[in-house]
């Protein structure tokens, strides 16, 4: 098991998520591939997309529906911040995950996280488990209590 999915597992353990990791068959680096191999819809993908502030330099990750994009004004916002785009370096460095398997559980270093209401339309979502072929499901209230994700509108 990897040590990226082991910090998954750990996390989801000491929060007593009711979740349930999966190894799937093929990649599920993005949104899409994640729901064709979970058998869901797309909005029902939890993504994370990372940010970094231009100004203080912190890191904020952003829980999404994965058809949504976020909206980088809006973000700012929210964030406080003007905000550029996380490098993959960074992005490894804070979080412990490589870009396309960034979980929102396990994190090195916890960064800042808002969450998305539009994923509580559904009663599971999925989001990467840390690998390229894991996932998990979890129900996005209790998604969003472990992350202690800030509720925020960033969608465009």
């Amino acid at each position: 098991m990897s040590k990226s999915l082991k910090r998954v597992e750990a996390a989801l353990d000491k929060a007593n998520a009711q979740a349930q990791i999966l190894e799937m068959d093929g990649e599920t680096r993005t949104a899409a591939q994640a729901a064709e191999q979970a058998g869901c819809a797309l909005n029902q993908i939890a993504k994370s997309i990372v940010f970094q502030g231009t100004q203080t330099e912190t890191i904020y990750l952003f829980i999404t529906a994965g058809g949504s994009m976020v909206d980088t004004q809006k973000a700012a916002i929210v964030a406080g911040e003007p905000l550029g785009r996380a490098d993959g370096k960074l992005v490894r460095k804070v979080t412990g995950f490589a870009i396309g398997g960034v979980s929102p559980v396990g994190h090195l270093h916890a960064p800042t996280m808002f969450f998305d209401p539009a994923l509580d339309e559904f009663d599971v979502v999925w989001a990467a488990a840390g690998t390229p072929r894991h996932i998990f499901s979890i129900a996005p209230s209790q998604l969003q209590s472990i992350t202690q994700a800030e509720r925020a509108d960033f969608i465009s």
